[in-house]
């Protein structure tokens, strides 16, 4: 959300916010920061009520001559994914073909558009996902679907992109670092986030990327990544995070 504030800010657009939770009486991390961006917040009780509310709102905008753009949780649609395989587009523009990427996932679209991006773009890329919060298998059915809409878009097969082709990529969801649940870290993330500030400057938050983060060290010590020569991590931000 901090994000699409910070855009709309940019573009000047009107920009809506829906979050789970109650209003906090004094905002810092993402909270003040989208309001810094001048973005208005409507807080619903959990999750699960921010898709209906973002419907309503929307309607209301409508009705009002608006034209409003809904972006869902984690903009994981296959819109938004096609933006991270343009990403993966660039860096092969650079020269830069991992062998491995490493990211956090959680809601799908990353991780649909760096499978999607590296198809196209690194073939012998392979991407693995760290799970921030569901199991492996949900986060999974989900990235496939979100490659499923990508193929129109991508002018490749949907059947190709989820498994129906011996060219395939592998959809690869680690969900060893969930720990005790979303946001709550772990002895794992506590490491993996002390040692990327305080030997690279890198700040990474326990949501997302210092779970993400731990994933890509316990593979490096397990001997899973020898064989490979690069091994790219790719940060999903989140920064603002641990000033909350």
């Amino acid at each position: 959300c901090r994000a699409t504030a910070a855009a709309a800010a940019r573009l000047g657009l009107a920009c809506h916010i829906v979050a789970n939770g109650t209003k906090p009486e004094r905002a810092t991390g993402n909270a003040l920061l989208v309001r810094l961006y001048g973005a208005s917040v409507t807080y619903v009780a959990t999750r699960e009520e921010r898709a209906p509310a973002m419907g309503r709102i929307a309607d209301e905008l409508r009705a009002q001559g608006r034209r409003p753009c809904v972006i869902p949780l984690g903009a994981s649609t296959p819109l938004g994914g096609m933006a991270i395989a343009r990403g993966v587009g660039e860096l092969a523009a650079q020269g830069v073909r991992p062998d491995v990427i490493v990211h956090a996932t959680s809601s799908g679209g990353t991780q649909a558009g760096l499978i999607a991006g590296c198809a196209l773009y690194s073939p012998g890329t392979r991407v693995i996902g760290v799970s921030a919060d569901d199991p492996a298998e949900e986060i999974r059915r989900t990235v496939l679907g979100i490659m499923a809409g990508m193929g129109a878009e991508l002018g490749l097969g949907p059947e190709w992109l989820t498994g129906g082709g011996e060219r395939a990529p592998a959809c690869v969801v680690d969900d060893s670092q969930v720990g005790d649940g979303y946001g709550v870290p772990t002895d794992a993330s506590r490491e993996a986030q002390q040692l990327a500030a305080r030997t690279e400057a890198v700040i990474t938050d326990h949501w997302y990327t210092a779970k993400a983060l731990a994933g890509l060290i316990a593979r490096a010590r397990h001997g899973e990544l020898d064989n490979a020569e690069s091994v790219l991590f790719w940060h999903t931000g989140g920064q603002a995070s641990v000033l909350s």
